[in-house]
């Protein structure tokens, strides 16, 4: 009878197991101890940033730029016969430079920072959101997202949740005082931006939010010596809890741009000391980290 307990455990572990990797098409699922996710995308002599993937899982974007940080591009792989393509451009991609993107919970609308032009008096030549939406399976054109008191700060790495709430960062155009701020929509328009800083531990500023569709956590980079992921959880009356430090695991060269995926299990982070430029996007299972607040 014990052996038959055993072998039933076995295997529901080996389906489990096999499941994910399917899911995600990776021969290695990690644990509690980040692993590099697809380190072939990395082109020579580049760097990776932020990876995201569609809500459905089928797509995965990530970001690639020069060591100088001049030039952005946004690829995706997708899945085709049980394999992921070779990487292409974005549909959003432009001759600027396009960054920290991400999905709405549903799917339907893709929020992305870009330094195109907007076209507006009165709003400055530097990183703004930009969002496109899905029409008939077709993605539109993106369109500019106004921020009314932020059209002369840099504006990036949008995060947005079920309420229509919109997380994202922002400075002064030369990248100093840059925190979170956070921004609400209605009919369509989003209202004047309010930094949220859930503790005095920020003095220092973040950046790179990324905010659970229920709006239950927030994960984002303290900045200080150098990037550290944080997470800070609400109580469900919009009172937010000191943020804490992801384990020493997470935190090793410095860490930005996070992205959960959709059941709350495994975290997306790029990592990597900013002089030697030896980035890279690993993966995590932070599933006890959350289900444990």
């Amino acid at each position: 009878m014990k052996k038959l307990i055993v072998i039933l455990l076995v295997t529901l572990h080996s389906c489990k197991k096999n499941s994910e990797s399917l899911v995600f098409l990776a021969e290695v699922i990690p644990n509690n101890m980040p692993i590099v996710f697809k380190e072939e995308l990395i082109q020579e002599n580049k760097i990776i940033h932020r990876g995201v993937f569609s809500p459905d899982l089928e797509h995965y974007y990530y970001t690639i730029s020069d060591t100088s940080f001049q030039n952005f591009d946004v690829f995706r792989i997708s899945k085709i016969n049980g394999a992921w393509s070779n990487p292409k451009k974005a549909f959003f991609n432009s001759d600027y430079n396009d960054h920290g993107m991400s999905f709405s919970p549903n799917g339907n609308t893709f929020y992305f920072s870009s330094t195109r032009p907007t076209e507006i008096k009165g709003v400055s030549a530097t990183w703004h959101i930009w969002k496109s939406v899905k029409i008939n399976g077709k993605w539109s054109e993106p369109v500019f997202v106004d921020i009314p008191n932020l059209r002369n700060k840099l504006v990036s790495h949008p995060t947005i949740t079920n309420s229509g709430t919109l997380y994202f960062h922002s400075s002064n155009l030369d990248y100093s005082e840059m925190n979170i701020y956070k921004s609400n929509e209605n009919k369509g328009k989003f209202s004047g931006a309010d930094k949220f800083i859930p503790s005095s531990q920020l003095d220092n500023g973040a950046c790179t939010p990324y905010v659970s569709p229920k709006e239950d956590y927030l994960i984002f980079a303290r900045i200080g010596n150098q990037l550290d992921l944080m997470i800070s959880f609400n109580d469900g009356k919009g009172n937010w809890s000191k943020p804490k430090e992801l384990n020493e695991n997470i935190n090793v060269n410095g860490q930005g741009n996070p992205y959960v995926t959709p059941d709350n299990k495994f975290l997306f982070f790029t990592t990597g000391e900013y002089l030697k430029k030896n980035w890279k996007v690993k993966w995590v299972n932070i599933d006890s980290k959350i289900k444990d607040n």
